[in-house]
């Protein structure tokens, strides 16, 4: 498969479980979490099918102008510290998207589970995680149809 190709699925993949954890967690109570910002795409995505607060972590702000979320709902800093910053102020997710990482798979994946903690002290009971990369401590579940195994990681908590 070509980088192109692979790229084109695991955008599709993104949004399509990100679109299918919308409806998952439609009637609950509490905000969305996008880890990760970026360039903004998937945040300025949650912006169109969330009606919710959506909190964003990401260590600097170096998105695309038209994706740039409201000063009060933006933590800039590291992860870990901004997701302690997020659980001390109370904040309830329901629907977290999580897409931190260096781009290294072996790093990336250990990140992951060493984060996993602290995101759970931020999810409420039966909020859905939407990850790019696997996750521990929460239970693994079947996300939208047609996307490949281990191209993306539901689960609920």
């Amino acid at each position: 498969m070509s980088r192109l190709d692979s790229m084109m699925r695991r955008l599709s993949a993104q949004r399509d479980g990100l679109e299918w954890a919308a409806e998952q967690t439609r009637n609950m109570n509490g905000d969305a979490l996008d880890m990760g910002l970026g360039n903004g795409r998937t945040y300025d995505h949650l912006r169109e099918i969330l009606d919710r607060r959506i909190w964003v972590i990401d260590r600097v702000l170096q998105c695309h102008p038209s994706c740039v979320p409201p000063s009060q709902d933006f933590l800039e800093g590291e992860a870990e510290e901004m997701l302690q910053k997020l659980a001390a102020m109370g904040a309830k997710i329901v629907l977290a998207h999580y897409d931190f990482g260096f781009g290294v798979k072996e790093k990336d994946v250990e990140e992951a589970a060493r984060l996993s903690p602290a995101i759970a002290r931020v999810m409420v009971p039966g909020g859905v995680i939407v990850s790019g990369q696997p996750l521990v401590g929460f239970q693994a579940v079947e996300g939208p149809a047609g996307i490949a195994k281990d191209r993306y990681y539901f689960y609920r908590t």
